[in-house]
């Protein structure tokens, strides 16, 4: 179980379905992103790609952000996902069950982004070929942030051109990075 740690929803519990494999962003690890990115939260438009539990989107939402798209390849806990905004009674997001490299390419996107949560499974080396699709889709808002979460012990790739780290930490095993477009 993991708890929402700021604004509206704070101290509500996500449950996720049995056998879903998820790697929820840790709750001090999220306290420090959202410390970051308060100024900006606001009135976002924010993409939780690769959502998993969907806790970085949702802790956006309670927080004020104006819309947020969740992208999960699991159908279970995209499901998840989606009860837990009716539960909540959050009707500012949009849950797409499908592969999220797949949902970069096609054309109909809602973005420019605000916000972007980059945390693909940390195996399938699917960060690069994410953030190029991003650049590529000008998906991102002038002025964007992007929150990229990979195993610490491995070194971050080269990511897109133009793309300006301005906060990193370590959290265990958890690298964490803030980038500026």
């Amino acid at each position: 179980m993991v708890r929402i740690i700021g604004g509206r929803h704070r101290g509500r519990r996500l449950r996720f379905p049995a056998g879903v494999d998820i790697r929820p962003t840790p709750d001090r690890v999220r306290e420090t992103l959202f410390n970051w990115l308060q100024p900006r939260i606001a009135g976002a438009r924010a993409l939780d790609l690769f959502a998993g539990s969907g806790v970085l989107g949702l802790e956006a939402l309670s927080r004020g952000a104006a819309h947020v798209t969740f992208v999960e390849k699991d159908r279970r806990a995209a499901a998840a996902i989606e009860a837990l905004a009716r539960d909540w009674h959050e009707d500012a997001l949009a849950v797409e069950a499908g592969d999220a490299l797949a949902w970069l390419a096609r054309a109909h996107s809602p973005g420019p982004f605000d916000i972007v949560f980059l945390d693909p499974p940390y195996d399938m080396n699917l960060l690069l070929p994410a953030a190029a699709a991003l650049v590529a889709g000008k998906m991102l808002a002038a002025d964007a942030r992007i929150y990229v979460e990979h195993r610490a012990r491995e070194p971050l790739a080269a990511l897109p051109d133009g793309w300006r780290g301005i906060r990193d930490g370590r959290a265990g095993e958890v690298g964490y990075h803030l980038f500026a477009v």
